[in-house]
């Protein structure tokens, strides 16, 4: 039969490759020392560029094998002088060692494991050219990893290596100390060492040199100007003046890996000191470089989004720049592409989000360009990466107070991937989502019933319940924004999921983030109708004694401006509950403690001041039976003569509120005497 004769002819195949794998590992520990270096040319045949090979031999220890080869080699030569065959299994080796750490994490932490890594370093110092470069090239290629041992730039000794590496004539070697400094330099300290050192100046110098030169060098110096305004100011203010004309130059390369890497410097250097690359002809030519090598198959492709979203992230100007050269378009183009992977759909996702995050123009072109079709879409998507990024761009989008309105974004179509996505694996895909929906359903149109038709209420209800406090955070800030103005038959819906316990052991989570959301909530659940303010007596007043507790101890503002505009809201009620209100504000006589809101009504914070008073203005309504006796009481506990301090607050609305709190005082007195 056909379909036998195919599986015996695979499982043969098979057979043979497992045995001619074996082999290989056999010959690498025979004592016949042709024999162990065929082998080692055979493996490295093998495994280069091969992924799976790569794997297959690691599992079969073949990198301990190598690195003992190795040793050997490096241990038998006399010095630095070193006879043809043993030369030869040195470099092999290194080769080796080198190809299993390309771009394989597991290969580059299996060679640092075997203790091959010192005996690479130590081929540096050889005063054979070949042995030298392949030592340099296989230490670079673990220098490309996250995974390679960090280079102290502190330790004179080090420096004084890197700098003989960066002198060197071999392309490969200088190329390993530009590498090194790529992988290393993350803090302000080591910068200013390299930049002390003269290393930019020698970095400069190779954008001259050979391809790999130029690429290593644009990458070395990125990484030295990242977030250090200092040495972005000696850099360009020096002679290197020249050098930043090259890096601009190196914009329109022929070579699409040198013009992103050139791209990447520049936006590192503007993003570090914006008063730099202002000129327009240099911005308008980042743009376009960049959305030019979107159309590039390779990584070269993968990475210029990347780089877009780097350019134009945060800055409206150099949106509109990007968006006057149809970048929306442009992307919209390349996301519409079969087979994209996961990678560069992310990239192109995001800098769609960039480009939608503040400008109208944006967004309006994004909607009229069918682009959401493919977001929504992308949500479902089987890379966790993408369904992230989908979710963060289609927040950018959802920022449109004109789209909102026109409920163009609260339809089932999509609604419903949204809320499956909520049950995503992924964290951060969950957080993303929740970012989402907190943006749609600040509706205006009354179409609120979708979302909870298609079960998101209890999603984020269960959410809000999660053990990581930014699901938590963001779930409430979602329920906050649904809560928004909304009608009573919907509050009392929402209400009925999250309880009234729920909310009170939210408002005392451990996060103060969570808190401050859990207490916007709660005042946008008993803002309105009077009937809206009875959610706090639920269950014995548990929700009310909660914002009480925390109004207590709060040493966030941002706690403080909550919990006072929900008793702010509550003492708009009947008397019943400006009573309870007066109950939070003021502690029982025995405790001998400040009334709470004495400090905020003295905090530096306008808006805490602000929120404050409107409680006092609310419990002190002339027109409500009680509010002489509130008065009197908060007269008693120092309150009336604080505000009465207030009177030429900096703030005008603090100020406006004053006003209003001290006519309704002079009021309620007026009352007072004549009923005396």
């Amino acid at each position: 039969m056909p379909t036998a004769t195919s599986t015996t002819a695979t499982a043969t195949s098979a057979n043979t490759s497992t045995s001619a794998t074996s082999g290989i590992i056999h010959r690498l520990s025979s004592t016949d020392q042709d024999v162990k270096l065929k082998a080692l040319r055979q493996l490295k045949n093998q495994i280069i560029g091969n992924r799976t090979k790569k794997l297959s031999f690691l599992k079969l220890g073949a990198v301990p094998s190598v690195a003992a080869i190795l040793a050997e080699a490096v241990l038998a030569a006399d010095g630095d002088r070193i006879n043809s065959f043993n030369k030869n299994v040195i470099v092999q080796s290194a080769a080796v060692l080198g190809s299993f750490a390309c771009g394989f994490d597991a290969g580059v932490q299996a060679v640092l494991d075997a203790g091959a890594f010192p005996d690479l370093l130590r081929l540096l110092s050889n005063l054979d050219e070949k042995v030298v470069d392949a030592g340099a090239r296989s230490v670079k290629m673990i220098y490309q990893s996250k995974l390679a041992p960090k280079y102290d730039f502190l330790q004179e000794k080090n420096m004084e290596f890197l700098l003989s590496l960066l002198n060197s004539e071999s392309e490969t070697v200088s190329g390993l100390g530009a590498s090194i400094i790529t992988h290393s330099c993350k803090t302000s300290v080591e910068q200013k060492i390299l930049f002390d050192a003269g290393v930019l100046k020698k970095l400069s110098s190779l954008l001259e040199g050979s391809l790999s030169q130029k690429d290593s060098s644009l990458e070395s110096l990125a990484t030295i100007f990242k977030d250090n305004p200092e040495v972005v100011l000696k850099f360009v203010g020096s002679e290197s003046g020249k050098a930043l004309s090259s890096i601009i130059e190196l914009v329109k390369d022929k070579f699409a890996r040198t013009r992103l890497l050139a791209s990447l410097c520049l936006i590192v250097l503007r993003n570090t000191s914006p008063c730099y690359l202002q000129d327009i002809a240099i911005k308008t030519k980042l743009v376009n470089t960049l959305l030019e090598l979107l159309g590039d198959p390779g990584q070269v492709g993968d990475e210029a989004s990347f780089a877009l979203s780097s350019l134009i992230a945060q800055k409206e100007d150099m949106q509109k720049l990007a968006f006057e050269n149809n970048a929306i378009d442009k992307l919209y183009c390349h996301l519409q592409k079969d087979s994209l992977n996961p990678r560069r759909f992310e990239g192109i996702l995001l800098a769609l989000a960039d480009m939608c995050s503040k400008l109208e123009c944006c967004r309006s072109r994004f909607l009229s360009s069918q682009v959401l079709n493919s977001v929504v879409d992308a949500v479902a998507h089987d890379s966790a990466d993408v369904r992230s990024a989908a979710c963060i761009c289609f927040k950018s989008v959802a920022r449109s107070i004109q789209n909102l309105s026109a409920g163009s974004f609260l339809t089932e179509a999509v609604v419903i991937p949204l809320v499956r996505v909520l049950d995503d694996p992924s964290t951060s895909v969950q957080v993303a989502a929740l970012g989402v929906i907190s943006n749609i359903v600040v509706d205006f149109t009354a179409r609120r019933s979708i979302f909870i038709r298609c079960g998101g209420v209890k999603q984020l209800v269960q959410l809000s319940k999660s053990m990581d406090a930014a699901i938590r955070l963001n779930a409430l800030w979602a329920l906050r924004n649904l809560m928004f103005q909304a009608e009573s038959k919907c509050k009392e819906g929402l209400f009925m999921e999250l309880t009234a316990s729920l909310l009170a052991s939210l408002i005392c989570d451990p996060e103060p983030f969570v808190q401050e959301q859990a207490l916007a909530l709660v005042r946008n659940l008993v803002d309105g109708c009077i009937s809206s303010v009875e959610y706090v007596f639920a269950e014995d007043g548990i929700l009310l004694d909660a914002v009480g507790r925390q109004l207590q101890s709060a040493l966030k503002a941002e706690i403080g401006i909550q919990g006072m505009y929900v008793l702010s809201n509550v003492a708009t009620g009947e008397e019943f509950h400006k009573e309870a209100v007066l109950n939070q504000l003021i502690p029982h006589a025995e405790t001998g403690a400040q009334a709470y809101i004495i400090k905020f009504l003295q905090s530096n914070d306008s808006r805490l001041r602000t929120a404050a008073v409107w409680t006092v203005v609310n419990l002190t309504n002339s027109l409500s039976p009680g509010a002489v006796d509130r008065l009197e009481i908060l007269r008693g506990a120092g309150i009336v003569s604080q505000i009465n301090n207030m009177q030429n607050d900096p703030c005008l609305d603090v100020k406006l509120r004053v006003k209003t709190a001290l006519g309704q005082f002079k009021t309620l007195d007026t009352c007072l005497s004549h009923s005396s």
